[in-house]
């Protein structure tokens, strides 16, 4: 009716309790040191096996950059069983499934899913390719992954890649500011001798773990572990070093790219995954970028236009996490952008999040939550990743946590986090010098 407005919409935001099912996790080590963690959900329709191995960047010194993942793309090369890379692909894909890989800096992930019942066979395959890997083709291997690492380097063999870039002024000259893919010239020279050595050094049964999720029984996946990976050499563990920060004020590179869009990384050295303040970083992020109603979308894209997208997100290591927001935006705007998300990032040092806030943030993190529990990958990495290092806390005890969170906890892990000698800023593209002086100038005197 005329001069009658419509009945606003009122949400119980009062916390409710959380009903979930949460795995049963389970532990074994075998007699050669793998380990095997189940997480048993039984809901699922499908079981996911992923094998978790301690070898990546960090591991490695200037000379060997880059050998974790050339031995992860040589570990598909084929086996003693399935002799070359397509008797290898068609084993996988006779079980219906594919083989994801993939290389860090903390580790190394070899990820298949599959039915229930094919287990077994699946822990066969890991057998052999891990047991009996032929490392056939070196050179055509080499020749692909030359082709990869030429994606983050210009004509001119300048790097662009501001991932890694903004990652080299973090951690400085420890390893876990190396490329993940290393150098050109380590590719060029490494030999079958250095693949083999690396392999043998890492892919042992002390540097090595075994998740299975879904609808799986503890002792029917270790048996078959037992079978297919209880004869792999017990090796030595390795140890990972920690970084050390000599970092008294915030660190800023440029470097010129002709793309047409300049691509910018923000870096902050956060609060690790086993430290008391870490759920509340998480839950800073979320208050940061969690939806197109936060601030980082609101305001910098849908009201300002200063960026098509702009991420934040959070990156776990082992003894150190990495708070980054990212964006790819025109020349023209670089200078608005960097200054208005420093600025956003220093507001939340000092005004705490609303109450409304804090209900949506909590609500949000209940619903990801809820659903990593339909997911057998997502599982597997909650557990088995970290567990290479330390217990992983389980979903049960991160709902209590992030419940309890006030807004002060937030408050206080925006002023940990968000501070000048944490902060490095790698901006990629084509800006006139006057343009990157001036970023320098907005970011070294940033407080």
């Amino acid at each position: 009716m005329p001069g009658t407005s419509a009945p606003r919409v009122r949400h119980n935001l009062r916390p409710p309790r959380l009903t979930a099912v949460f795995p049963d996790i389970l532990t074994t080590t075998l007699d050669n040191g793998v380990r095997v963690l189940t997480a048993r959900l039984p809901h699922l329709h499908t079981a996911t096996l992923a094998v978790f191995v301690k070898v990546g960047s960090r591991f490695e010194g200037p000379e060997d950059n880059g050998l974790s993942h050339f031995v992860e793309h040589m570990l598909f090369r084929g086996t003693a069983a399935h002799p070359t890379s397509r008797d290898l692909n068609l084993a996988i894909e006779g079980l219906g499934s594919a083989l994801h890989a993939e290389t860090g800096r903390d580790l190394s992930l070899f990820c298949i899913t599959l039915e229930p019942s094919l287990v077994g066979s699946g822990l066969a395959l890991y057998g052999e390719i891990f047991g009996r890997p032929r490392f056939a083709d070196i050179d055509l291997e080499r020749r692909l992954i030359l082709e990869e690492i030429n994606e983050d380097y210009d004509e001119e063999g300048v790097e662009i890649n501001g991932d890694d870039i903004a990652r080299g002024l973090i951690f400085g000259a420890h390893p876990l500011g190396q490329r993940v893919i290393g150098t050109h010239d380590n590719i060029r020279r490494f030999a079958d001798a250095d693949v083999r050595r690396h392999f043998a050094r890492h892919y042992t049964g002390c540097n090595m773990l075994v998740c299975a999720t879904g609808p799986v029984d503890h002792a029917e996946v270790v048996e078959h572990a037992r079978r297919h990976l209880g004869e792999l050499p017990a090796g030595t563990p390795v140890t990972a070093t920690p970084p050390s920060f000599d970092q008294d004020r915030a660190r800023y590179k440029y470097v010129r790219d002709s793309g047409a869009q300049t691509a910018i990384h923000i870096l902050f050295r956060a609060i690790p995954d086993m430290e008391p303040g870490y759920m509340a970083a998480a839950a800073l992020l979320r208050a940061i970028d969690d939806g197109m109603s936060t601030p980082l979308h609101y305001e910098l894209c849908d009201q300002k236009g200063l960026a098509y997208s702009v991420q934040a997100s959070m990156e776990p290591l082992a003894d150190v996490a990495l708070f980054e927001v990212s964006a790819a935006t025109s020349s023209g705007n670089v200078l608005e952008l960097i200054g208005d998300v420093l600025a956003l990032l220093g507001r939340f040092r000092d005004q705490p999040v609303t109450e409304e806030q804090l209900a949506r943030i909590k609500r949000r993190y209940r619903l990801d939550l809820l659903g990593g529990l339909d997911d057998g990958y997502a599982v597997a990495n909650w557990y088995g990743g970290p567990a290479l290092y330390y217990p992983p806390p389980n979903f049960q005890r991160r709902a209590e946590q992030m419940e309890a969170l006030t807004a002060e906890d937030i408050r206080s892990a925006a002023e940990h986090v968000f501070r000048p000698d944490g902060l490095a800023v790698a901006v990629v593209g084509p800006l006139s010098r006057a343009r990157r002086d001036h970023v320098r100038e907005i970011v070294t005197r940033w407080r």
